[in-house]
Order: C-alpha cells, then sequence, then structure tokens
C-alpha cells in the first residue's frame, strides 16, 4: 500500500498559496496537514480559520486538522463546520478525551489523536479502537525546524504492532527526512507529515520530490 504524504501547510509560502496547492495537488499529495497553535498549548500561533479556507477552495485533496490548543472542544466547533476530513487532537488537552472523539465522529469527520513525545502508548492505548489516525508527533510540537527526537522510535514501533485488528492509520510528523520516511515505512508507518526537512525550500520541483519521496515508503 502506498504512503501517505501530507504537506505540512505551515511551511508553505501564503504568499502565493494557490500556485503551491495546485503544484502540490498535480504532485499527488493525499492530505494538506493544517497545524492550528493557539499560543497557550504550545509557544506558537499558527493556521487558522482563513488560513484553511485559502487552502480549501483551491483543491478537493482531503485536509486535517492539527489542534495543538488548550481548548480544543472550542475548536472542534470552529473547524468542523469547515468539513475537514481529520481532526487530530492531543490527549492531554482535555479531561475528556473520549467524549470530544465522539463529537467528531459524530460530526463525520474522522477522529485522530495526537501524541507528544512525553506521552507514553499505555496512557492512550484504550484509545487506538476509536481513532481512525493516530500521529506520533516526533518533535516536540510547536515550531518547525527541530531535530528528530530517536527515543521516540520505540513507541512508534510499539503502535505499528497493535494496528492488528485495529482501524488506525500511524502517521509521524516532526523534521521527517527522506531517510527517516525510509526508516519509518519500514517498521509500518502509514502517512508522513513532511516540512523543511524533505518537502519545502528545496531548489526542485515538488513534481521531482514526492515521486522520489513514495518510492522511498513503499521499498
Amino acid at each position: 500500500m502506498s504512503i501517505l504524504i501530507c504537506p505540512s501547510m505551515m511551511c508553505a509560502n501564503f504568499s502565493n498559496i494557490k500556485d503551491e496547492v495546485n503544484e502540490l495537488d498535480h504532485a499527488g499529495v493525499d492530505i494538506f496537514h493544517m497545524d492550528v497553535m493557539d499560543g497557550h498549548y504550545v509557544p506558537n500561533v499558527a493556521l487558522g480559520v482563513e488560513d484553511y479556507k485559502a487552502i480549501r477552495k483551491n483543491t478537493d485533496t482531503m485536509m486535517d486538522i492539527h489542534l495543538m490548543v488548550s481548548n480544543p472542544d472550542q475548536y472542534v466547533n470552529i473547524f468542523s463546520d469547515l468539513n475537514p476530513d481529520i481532526i487530530y487532537v492531543h490527549p492531554d488537552t482535555t479531561s475528556m478525551i473520549t467524549r470530544t472523539i465522539e463529537e467528531i465522529r459524530k460530526r463525520g469527520i474522522h477522529p485522530g489523536i495526537a501524541i507528544n513525545p512525553a506521552i507514553s502508548v499505555p496512557q492512550i492505548q484504550e484509545l487506538l479502537s476509536l481513532v481512525d489516525y493516530v500521529l506520533v508527533m516526533t518533535v516536540n510540537p510547536g515550531f518547525a525546524g527541530q531535530p528528530f527526537l530517536d527515543y521516540v522510535i520505540p513507541k512508534i514501533e510499539t503502535l505499528a504492532s497493535l494496528k492488528n485488528g485495529k482501524n488506525f492509520k500511524l502517521l509521524v510528523d516532526g523534521a521527517i527526512s527522506p531517510e527517516r520516511i525510509s526508516q519509518l515505512a519500514k517498521i509500518g508507518v502509514d502517512g508522513f507529515i513532511l516540512g523543511t526537512s524533505a518537502l519545502f525550500g528545496k531548489n526542485k520541483a515538488y513534481g521531482e520530490i514526492i515521486p522520489s519521496l513514495r518510492e522511498l515508503g513503499n521499498n
């Protein structure tokens, strides 16, 4: 099965977003990844409603919302009206994560959980049967350009082993280089959030980069 290629649109050129989205679409990306940050849960502020709309009006490709916020239920209400395909929530941001997951699914959106480096598998294992996507953070969330944290690899291996009998797809996010795609796809990772380590800011067209990355993940 082909890996999922998910450009992190926080790294895109918003001054020319229509062309960015069109070029990424023509290159065959699978999901446009939208980081929403509130400056409280993480020490940064990032993409919002108007950014989402600017991308959505230029593509029919799947879009996700990664909520790095302290009050996720409020943001679920805001973004669910925009019909995203997936909403990721950090389980440590709400006292009733199961209710939040249920609300996302009730709205016809695929629920996902995002797992920080400090969150262990036993802390979220009961949630795996409730979600469609699990996003493992391989950096501490909040900023682009951080180094990959090797100590999360055993956690990724454990989650990959737990996919049997479950319906979730396993994705990773943070400092994902071509070498990491090759390494982690072999472990069982289904999809990759791609920023400056593999996709943006290169001297190549997306149409050259993405097929080569997909080949790495499928070998």
